[in-house]
């Protein structure tokens, strides 16, 4: 299968490209810049967009567009996440309207599994409701999320619903910089650590793409490994495997002063979501079934970053 895969250089196109080559796919990156394998156009800008589709002449699309940046502020997400949201609409717009001329069927699009609405009680399976009543910096990157699922549904496709992203490049990664963060005990506890963090390694991320691939278009899928872990278990086991502070603890209210409303929902009220549909379907299991193995394996020998 010939596959155009958008937003090849992030951190999910960087494993996913070589797993695709691997597994007997003819891969073509979409890319702003030319380069071997590549076609050149930016996915906001639609002619030169179509142009480009039509040189790939794909059979399937994958869209994983998104332009976030190595660290945000949680008090301006809106602003941070400006450009992706951007992408997840008018770019993913542009990107079907183009493969749909070019007689594409086949989408695969990347989505979010910690948008659920933190009211429920468990991990959260995908006929859950996103979040009803979001903090305001998260409303308009949640109303982006919306329009790429429905857009995706009409187009016949896939949603993937990552959870939070660790391995190579990615905020968790040594050089991440919430492990910068961490390393300086700059992130505490807030409220309890109450938010139940679903995780996804890009690795699992990548072959859970591959296998919707191979199957008929489904529903809105959860990608994630197999045990939803609440804030105040994991992070004070990420400080002690790279030797940083054990996190201090600090109440909600005085937190919202520095990280704002999506910055305590962010440590105090997300909620996980659960994976079974996304095994059954795709008939796919996640390399790392837990993030502590996950960890272990990204961060063996890893000390406090400085």
């Amino acid at each position: 299968m010939r596959v155009l895969v958008a937003g090849a250089t992030g951190v999910i196109g960087r494993a996913l490209v070589p797993l695709l080559t691997s597994v007997g796919h003819d891969v073509v990156a979409l890319s702003r810049t030319p380069g071997d394998g590549t076609v050149a156009a930016d996915a906001l800008d639609r002619s030169a967009l179509h142009r480009a589709v039509r040189e790939a002449a794909p059979d399937a699309v994958v869209n994983m567009l998104t332009a976030i940046p190595a660290a945000i502020d949680p008090r301006h997400l809106a602003r941070d996440f400006a450009l992706t949201n951007r992408l997840r609409t008018e770019g993913t717009r542009n990107l079907y309207e183009a493969a749909h001329d070019a007689g594409v069927e086949k989408f695969v699009a990347q989505g979010l599994a910690y948008a659920y609405d933190p009211a429920g009680q468990g991990a959260a399976d995908e006929d859950a409701p996103l979040w009803q009543r979001p903090p305001k910096q998260f409303v308009p990157v949640l109303e982006a999320l919306k329009e790429l699922e429905l857009r995706t549904a009409d187009a016949g496709g896939t949603v993937l619903r990552f959870g939070h992203l660790y391995g190579p490049g990615t905020i968790y990664a040594p050089d991440g910089s919430f492990m910068r963060q961490v390393g300086a005990g700059k992130v505490p506890l807030v409220g309890g650590g109450h938010s139940v963090f679903s995780f996804t390694h890009t690795h699992d991320a990548a072959t859970a793409v591959i296998a919707a691939l191979d199957k008929p278009a489904s529903r809105p899928l959860n990608i994630v490994d197999d045990h939803p872990a609440p804030l105040r278990e994991w992070l004070p086991e990420l400080a002690r495997v790279i030797g940083a502070p054990q996190p201090k603890k600090a109440p909600a209210a005085l937190a919202r002063l520095a990280v704002g409303g999506w910055g305590v929902a962010f440590m105090n009220g997300l909620r996980g979501a659960d994976n079974a549909r996304a095994v059954l379907t795709l008939d796919w299991r996640p390399r790392y079934a837990s993030w502590r193995e996950g960890f272990a394996a990204e961060l063996n020998g890893a000390t406090t970053p400085r």
